[in-house]
């Protein structure tokens, strides 16, 4: 009997193997059933929390978890509409991610969260953004009215630090960089 690595790195393994399935009986268990609404809540937020590590891009792609995202931030419970977009803006690194959520018509859910009244769903919209601009769309996310909230964000420093730099950092990459070209 060959042994590899420790009974910890097996236990690693055997968690990473199994990442898959979990993310599955997720989205089953969200998709299928009456779920309650602090379940559901916890659910999308577990998954939104699953769309930062790389490891499970391909995972949330096939279960099409990407696309249930974009589906709370089209609901009226604001906690949900928070978790979605921050899928969105966790998976939104990804190229292949970001493809799905342009195809999936994402972008106009997305800029619709730079309005919202919860903190975290403004931070996560603008992080989202920073990721989704790019040559094939500018023009539906760079027009006046979005980037002017988001110039205004950028101005809001002694509000929240966080909305001012998130907002400088997208106008630095994707405005100052239009003006150039």
């Amino acid at each position: 009997m060959i042994r590899i690595g420790t009974s910890k790195s097996r236990i690693v393994l055997g968690i990473l193997l199994l990442r898959d399935k979990l993310i599955y009986v997720l989205v089953v268990i969200i998709e299928t059933l009456l779920v309650i609404t602090e379940s559901k809540e916890r659910i999308v937020a577990n998954l939104a929390n699953f769309a930062y590590d790389p490891y499970n891009y391909t995972f949330l792609r096939q279960l099409n978890v990407l696309e249930l995202f974009l589906d709370c931030i089209t609901e009226p419970n604001e906690k949900l509409v928070e978790f979605g977009v921050g899928g969105i803006c966790n998976s939104c690194v990804d190229p292949a991610n970001v493809a799905v959520v342009i195809h999936c018509g994402g972008i106009p859910l997305v800029i619709q969260c730079l309005s919202s009244p919860v903190r975290n769903t403004v931070n996560y919209a603008l992080g989202a953004l920073y990721y989704l601009c790019n040559a094939s769309n500018r023009e539906q996310i760079l027009k006046p009215e979005v980037v002017d909230i988001i110039e205004r964000y950028a101005a809001a420093g002694e509000v929240s630090v966080t909305f001012s730099n998130l907002a400088r950092a997208f106008l630095d990459k994707h405005v100052s960089e239009q003006l150039i070209q």
